[in-house]
Formats: C-alpha cells, structure tokens, sequence
C-alpha cells in the first residue's frame, strides 16, 4: 500500500459522503453569486473587473475553504478509530507520516478542486459581462494558489484535533471552534483591541504583527487589490502595508507546515 493508494481510499470516501460535490457546490453557487453582484461598481472606481470579482469572492473564501477544509479533514483519524478501520491502517507498511500525507493529498484535490471551479466559473462570468477576453487573470490565480494556502493550514489544523479527540462527534465541534476563533473571534478581539487602544503603542507596534500572524487575515491582505480603493478596500489595508507583502506570504506559507507537523506528532501518539 502506498501513499497514492491511500489518497485514493480518501477521495473515494469524500465522494461517498458528498463532500466533493457539496464543496464544489457551495464555491460555484457563491463565486457566481458574488461576481454578480460586485460587478456593479466596477465602472464607477475604475478596476479591473476580474479584480473586483476577486476581492469580492475574498469575503467568501476566508469564510468558506477554511469551512470546508475542517469539514474535510474532523474525523480522518478520529473517524477511523471509531470505525475500527485505523488499526487496519496502521498495519500496512506505512509510517504515520506517509498515511497523514496520503489523507492531505486526497483532501486538497478536493479543496483545489472546488475553489477551480468557482473561480474559472466567476472568470468566464466576467469575460461574458464584458466581452473581453484579454484581461489579466492574475488577480484569480493569485486568489487560487492562497486559497489552497489557507486550506492546507486548516487541514492539518483538522487532522490536530482528529488525533487529539477519538469521537467524531467532539471533533466535529472543536473544528467547528476554531473556524469560529479564528476566522470570527480573532479580528473582534484585535478590533476592540485597536479601538480601546486609540492609536496608541499597540495600534503601531503590535497589531499589524498580531494581524498577520493569523491566516486568515494573512489570506485577505494578500487578495487586496493593487490599488487602494476605499469601495474595495477595509481599515486592515494599512497593517497590512506596515507589515508587509513578505510578512503576510510568509504566515500563510509557514501555517500548513506548522499545522501538519502538530498533526503528525499528534497522530504518532494514537493507539487504535
């Protein structure tokens, strides 16, 4: 048995509980429905159009592909065990590391696979809207290749806590909380921070940092547009020009390794 082989198990399992079509679904039908309706102002500010689709399908993939990533990824080990299927795993001559990196390849075809769809439909949208076929696409492959970022660290992220609770059921809820701190909660807290704060030494020292370190936030300054448009734009653009390009690429690069790693020393503590 080899790592393609166990990806495989994966992707079949995936597609037997419907999460491949349901995260293909969800990216399509909101990526049309957000292209659509932040076509409109394109004219008046004077953008890209295929940026404007961009940032708009932004606001849903910080939400939507670290949803989806944890909902791919809860129970790859907590779902064996309970099924009885993990000591099987474990018996094939694999190393731990090897099956965790089978699971990750399986889940990130589908999440790739997802936000590929939703962003050639929302292209092939705008290059219907305005009939022009000779438009940069710069602004969608960027948003692809970090949407697969911010997936990948919320995959491990999901196998973390798949290793570290054995019901499905718990696991289920602890992703559940950290999409929620760390999508949600996370900026409330640096927003109340910032506010209480008044432009003081946390505002311009620490905040741009605390900022950055989260991927999602990391995930939305990178998608900004080029050009500072207060209709395209919210108040973190600054930070995010303190804190800069490399900074905000260097968190979103560095959270899947990290997550995987935690993942893996989990996983070599589980007995089946």
């Amino acid at each position: 048995m080899s790592i393609i082989n166990v990806a495989r198990i994966e992707l079949l399992i995936a597609r037997r509980n419907m999460w491949v079509a349901t995260s293909v679904l969800m990216m399509a039908v909101f990526s049309l429905v957000l292209t659509l309706a932040g076509g409109a102002p394109t004219g008046s500010v004077g953008v890209s159009p295929l940026t404007v689709a961009a940032t708009s399908i932004t606001t849903l993939s910080v939400y939507l592909v670290p949803l989806v990533a944890l909902l791919l990824s809860f129970d790859a080990i907590s779902g064996e065990a309970e099924r009885g299927t993990l000591a099987l795993s474990l018996s094939y001559p694999l190393s731990r590391a090897e099956i965790l990196i089978g699971k990750f390849l399986a889940h990130f075809l589908v999440l790739g696979f997802a936000v590929g769809v939703g962003l050639i439909l929302s292209g092939l949208l705008v290059v219907w809207q305005t009939g022009n076929a000779d438009m940069s696409f710069f602004p969608l492959i960027r948003l692809f290749a970090t949407s697969l970022a911010l997936g990948s660290a919320f995959l491990g992220l999901g196998y973390l806590v798949s290793s570290l609770v054995r019901q499905p059921g718990v696991a289920s809820g602890a992703a559940i909380a950290i999409w929620l701190v760390a999508v949600v909660l996370y900026d409330l807290v640096l927003l109340g921070a910032l506010v209480s704060d008044g432009g003081g030494v946390f505002t311009k020292t620490f905040f741009p940092w605390l900022l950055v370190a989260n991927p999602a936030d990391a995930f939305r300054l990178l998608n900004m547009p080029d050009v500072l448009v207060p209709e395209l734009t919210s108040g973190i653009s600054n930070a995010g020009l303190v804190s800069g390009f490399a900074g905000q690429l260097t968190s979103l690069l560095l959270w899947p390794v990290l997550a995987l790693l935690l993942a893996w020393a989990a996983f070599r503590r589980v007995e089946p």
